[in-house]
């Protein structure tokens, strides 16, 4: 799950979800800081409710198989004539060519079992670097900025693996200095 950052594109993976929060938010700017045309309003309209009907029906318990086939087929129609439409907006042909360009990844958490419609984990989890490079008023050097990324992966893998960071690095760091060798 990815939002549109174009450096995502170029992960090969079997299956992409593209993030559906961060295209809501796309309507909310250009509705908030753009002046919007006669022409924004229903696009906009459109688009929302087709991502509001496909996470209303991810979010739903108990839908017979052949309703919920027939309904994820209907987003796809519903997608497709939401591209082919002439929107005369600049904002409105810039989320298209988004649209047209990632149409395959936008429903993939309606057909995978476990895959999300935003990427809200990804964004939580680089969040405390986030935080400790806002913090410490970012990195001053691209050595430092490098240093960071390697320290924060460790320090998230150790934990994600269910280690407690700091005493793993310390007793890593002890055995280094005593043996001249990593533990495994």
């Amino acid at each position: 799950v990815s939002d549109v950052w174009g450096a995502d594109n170029s992960v090969v993976c079997a299956l992409r979800q593209t993030c559906l929060v961060h295209l809501l938010r796309d309507l909310e700017h250009v509705e908030k800081y753009k002046s919007p045309g006669e022409h924004w309003p229903a696009f906009a309209k459109k688009l929302r409710r087709l991502i509001g009907d496909a996470i209303r029906l991810w979010k739903r318990d108990a839908v017979p198989a052949a309703e919920y086939a027939s309904r994820r087929l209907r987003f796809d129609q519903r997608l497709q004539e939401l591209i082919a439409a002439p929107w005369d907006h600049t904002d409105a042909r810039r989320l298209i060519k988004r649209l047209r360009r990632h149409q395959g990844d936008l429903f993939t958490f309606l057909d995978e079992p476990g895959v999300p419609f935003d990427n809200n984990h990804a964004e939580r989890a680089i969040r405390p670097a986030v935080i400790i490079r806002k913090n410490s008023q970012s990195n001053r050097s691209q050595h430092g900025a490098e240093t960071q990324a390697i320290l924060m992966s460790v320090y998230r893998t150790l934990k994600q693996r269910g280690h407690s960071p700091l005493d793993t690095i310390h007793e890593t760091l002890k055995t280094y200095l005593t043996t001249g060798h990593l533990p495994p």
